[in-house]
């Protein structure tokens, strides 16, 4: 069993909160917007991170990381991009990424709106943790936390890091 954090739109922004809940975890998953790259050292002295970059990202994270990360989880394929969509409004890159090869789950970031659904026609589930940074239009700051155990995706928990 592995215990997945899931973050993103930090805008260079860490505390101590997030670092205690990446403390809990297996993995960080960053999906994108990072900030600066000392965000990710600061992950990586806890816990292994796989992350993408996003529109904000300079070069110096495009280089450290790619666009879309696609990878297995013990038994579950997972896509990871910052600016995706949502089911069944995929953008156009996003749509034929996962027409070719749908994964199991889909994460992205960039709309700092927290959501999780299932896209029914492809039979993926789909994860934005919202933000956890200040910076953005979002109220209140979050993150999901859960546990992939074999190809079951289990325990899914919104956490509530409080007003930006």
């Amino acid at each position: 069993m592995t215990k997945i954090l899931l973050l993103s739109d930090t805008h260079s922004y860490l505390d101590d909160t997030i670092l205690k809940y990446a403390r809990q975890a297996d993995e960080i998953w960053h999906a994108g917007d990072i900030g600066t790259l000392s965000v990710i050292d600061d992950l990586r002295k806890i816990k292994p991170v796989r992350a993408v970059y996003g529109n904000i990202d300079n070069q110096v994270i495009q280089k450290e990381f790619p666009l879309n990360q696609r990878f297995f989880c013990e038994g579950v394929d997972v896509l990871i991009t910052h600016i995706g969509g949502y089911p069944p409004k995929y953008n156009a890159k996003t749509r034929t990424l996962i027409d070719e090869n749908p994964p199991k789950l889909f994460i992205c970031g960039h709309s700092h709106i927290l959501k999780v659904m299932m896209d029914k026609k492809r039979d993926i589930l789909h994860m934005n943790p919202g933000a956890c940074g200040k910076h953005g239009f979002h109220q209140i700051r979050t993150m999901l936390r859960f546990k992939i155990n074999g190809k079951d995706i289990k325990e899914l928990e919104v956490i509530e890091l409080g007003k930006r």
